[in-house]
């Protein structure tokens, strides 16, 4: 079997879209963490609050990804054969954001909601 998966990175994607989309693109050499606290300083009152949050989010997403991988063989294949019939050996899982954050994966297109986002 071949997963790939980086949910964090698809959200700091995500996150230079919106800035993009905005007229006020992001440098496209600013890390990963300089990228997630700038999207936190638009809303939160302080440098170390935005900070706080970049780093919860961080987790959040990477345990996320953790879980479905600790769950690959047991679960979440069965599940993704179950319901969309896929019989392929290659998993690509997505963070994406429409209408509420999912992880989508692309050659079954098999969905996982998480709800809306938590900020």
């Amino acid at each position: 079997m071949n997963v790939e998966m980086d949910l964090y990175k698809d959200w700091i994607e995500t996150v230079r879209e919106i800035f993009r989309g905005s007229g006020a693109p992001l440098p496209p050499d600013m890390g990963d963490a300089e990228v997630g606290r700038e999207y936190y300083l638009q809303t939160s009152p302080s440098e170390e609050a935005a900070e706080e949050r970049r780093e919860a989010n961080e987790e959040r997403i990477r345990q996320l990804q953790q879980t479905l991988l600790d769950n690959m063989d047991s679960v979440v294949v069965p599940d993704i054969r179950a319901k969309t019939n896929y019989t392929g050996s290659h998993f690509r899982f997505r963070w994406v954001y429409s209408q509420g954050e999912h992880i989508v994966e692309e050659c079954s297109q098999y969905r996982i909601s998480l709800g809306p986002s938590p900020d």
